[in-house]
């Protein structure tokens, strides 16, 4: 049997495991003619191509073609990406800690994960990749793209990046082994601030861990909570369902919404909220996708939280991991997710409800203003303060740019988040969480 009439026979099992009932005479018949047409080119490269390929290659290369043709995020997952995959959802991987997507067939970053190579080496949201030490990224495929970026712990990596207007430069990064601790947490002052930095199976535990080590640090005496999910890439749709179950008393979380209407699924939140009714703060930015907008999400058209930052990325797609047996596995776009109240936020994003960008406050120095005690023969002020006089609100420094030192040199630990001191966004959210807690015990009273 010839090579042409073995692909031939092997055209004809392929197009035998299709379901052909679900498809009218016709239909199958256009399968079947397709898939001849793949036969013949996958023999003509074999036979002709100018130099020898492995039958698997072109195969998986096939695939992966089709794959990536439907949308940025369905892919082939050969065996070692399918098992780099599960280690990451797991939340540790090798690697350079960039959350990544193909955009005009360069790699885009879609955010930095804290402390990580790339958010020590200054790596953006929206940053550009075109060159992988000094190899043009054009023409590759984004797990082709992926697996140049990985490689031995220590080794390096030059990256040339494309930034807005900015020339293109190189960055060159240290691989590491890239542990994830999804949930960080602190007090800024009398307020609760928790960060996500994405949605893995630590999460909910993490979150749960960090509430309480909170409230055992403030002694029962927040007044708000700041929930950073900024340049949070997303993850798991199952833990951002229980991040917005936590906040939430009742109603929908999201729905999902594939192609066949009967296997839309909604889920729903149960009664408990973990935050105790407190004010809450969410802040989001472009780098803010997928998992992270449909927490946002929840919380806004359930009002229980106020969006502050700016546009989020705008991935309101599922993803289903299907393997593959001795294969790996596809990753395939099976659906798009709506908010409770019915929105798709695919390729838009979600619009904080206060917009507030990244900037710089410098205090403008001014002379000493004169006042009513600096009057010759002013009347003397009465002494008539209570007893317990409240607290000052803590004193507030410049900010500075996300991620530069702060005004005394002192610069954040790697890995955790600016401080309010140097977080313009984050000073804006402190600043909305006291005002209301003001507010609301001049109400009581």
């Amino acid at each position: 049997m010839t090579r042409k009439s073995r692909w031939a026979a092997m055209t004809v099992a392929v197009a035998l495991s299709f379901p052909i009932a679900a498809f009218g005479q016709s239909d199958s018949s256009e399968t079947y003619r397709q898939l001849n047409l793949f036969g013949d080119v996958f023999e003509r490269v074999r036979a002709d191509y100018v130099e020898e390929v492995a039958d698997e290659d072109l195969i998986e290369a096939a695939i992966n073609g089709m794959l990536t043709a439907l949308d940025p995020h369905s892919s082939y997952l050969n065996a070692d990406s399918y098992q780099d995959m599960q280690v990451q959802t797991r939340g540790a991987f090798g690697g350079l800690g960039i959350e990544v997507t193909l955009e005009n067939g360069l790699v885009k970053v879609v955010s930095p994960i804290d402390d990580t190579p790339a958010s020590r080496a200054g790596i953006q949201p929206g940053d550009l990749v075109s060159h992988l030490d000094g190899e043009p990224v054009l023409g590759l495929t984004l797990n082709e793209a992926v697996d140049k970026m990985r490689g031995p712990v220590d080794s390096e990596i030059v990256l040339t990046i494309r930034r807005a207007e900015d020339e293109p430069f190189d960055v060159t990064l240290t691989r590491a082994i890239i542990k994830i601790q999804s949930v960080r947490s602190r007090l800024e002052g009398d307020v609760g601030y928790v960060r996500i930095t994405s949605f893995n199976e630590q999460t909910q535990t993490g979150l749960e861990a960090a509430l309480k080590e909170l409230r055992a640090a403030d002694g029962d005496k927040l007044t708000g909570l700041v929930l950073d999910l900024r340049n949070n890439p997303g993850g798991l749709l199952d833990q951002a369902v229980s991040v917005s179950d936590s906040f939430l008393d009742k109603g929908e979380i999201v729905s999902t919404r594939g192609r066949d209407p009967d296997e839309a699924q909604r889920y729903n939140a149960k009664t408990g909220d973990i935050g105790d009714g407190l004010p809450m703060v969410v802040l989001i930015n472009g780098g803010s996708a997928s998992a992270s907008e449909i927490v946002a999400g929840a919380l806004q058209d359930h009002r229980r939280a106020i969006i502050l930052g700016t546009r989020s990325f705008g991935k309101a797609s599922v993803q289903t991991i299907i393997p593959l047996a001795g294969h790996g596995a596809i990753r395939l776009t099976t659906a798009r997710y709506y908010t409770p109240s019915g929105r798709s936020i695919q390729a838009m994003g979600i619009d904080p409800d206060i917009v507030v960008e990244p900037a710089r406050v410098e205090i403008i120095a001014q002379p000493k203003p004169r006042g009513e005690a600096d009057l010759r023969g002013a009347l003397e002020g009465e002494d008539t303060a209570p007893d317990t006089a409240p607290a000052p609100a803590p004193s507030e420094t410049p900010a500075a740019p996300d991620g530069e030192a702060a005004p005394d040199g002192e610069a954040p630990a790697d890995g955790e988040a600016p401080a309010a001191a140097q977080d313009y966004q984050l000073a804006r959210a402190l600043d909305l969480l006291r005002g209301l807690a003001l507010f609301n015990a001049r109400a009581v009273n």
